[in-house]
C-alpha cells in the first residue's frame, strides 16, 4: 500500500484510517445483540462527551490506554520555505495531546519488535 501524509506535520502514515463507522461494524461483529446503527450512535455520543470535556478544559483518562488533554500551543514565528525572507507571526492556539498509557505502550513496542526481527 502507497504510503500517504495527510498529518500535516510531517509524520507518515501507513495504510488505511480506522474510521468511525469500520470502528462500528468490528464492535457490532463483537456484540452482534447490536446493530451497526445503534454501535454508531454509542460512538457519536462518547465523541461527544469526550468533545466536550476538553472545550471545558478537562482531561479524559481511559485507564492503560491513553490520556487526553488540552495544552496551549505558544506563538512562534513561522516562515514560507518558498520565501523565507517574510516571517509570519502564529498564534498560540489550543491543541488536544495524547499520552499512551502503560498497555499501549506496551503492546506498540512489542509489535515494534515483531517487526524489526521480521526483517
Amino acid at each position: 500500500m502507497k504510503e500517504r501524509d495527510d498529518s500535516g506535520g510531517g509524520r507518515r502514515r501507513r495504510g488505511k484510517a480506522l474510521s468511525k463507522r469500520d470502528l462500528a461494524m468490528r464492535v457490532s461483529g463483537i456484540l452482534t445483540q447490536y446493530t451497526q446503527q445503534q454501535v454508531l450512535e454509542v460512538l457519536q455520543t462518547a465523541l461527544g462527551c469526550i468533545a466536550d470535556a476538553l472545550v471545558s478544559g478537562r482531561h479524559v483518562e481511559f485507564r492503560d490506554f491513553g490520556v487526553l488533554e488540552v495544552v496551549i500551543r505558544k506563538a512562534r514565528i513561522g516562515r514560507n520555505p518558498n520565501r523565507p525572507e517574510h516571517a509570519v507571526t502564529i498564534p498560540a492556539r489550543r491543541v488536544v495531546k495524547f499520552k499512551a498509557g502503560k498497555l499501549l505502550k506496551g503492546r506498540l513496542s512489542s509489535e515494534a519488535r515483531k517487526a524489526g526481527n521480521a526483517r
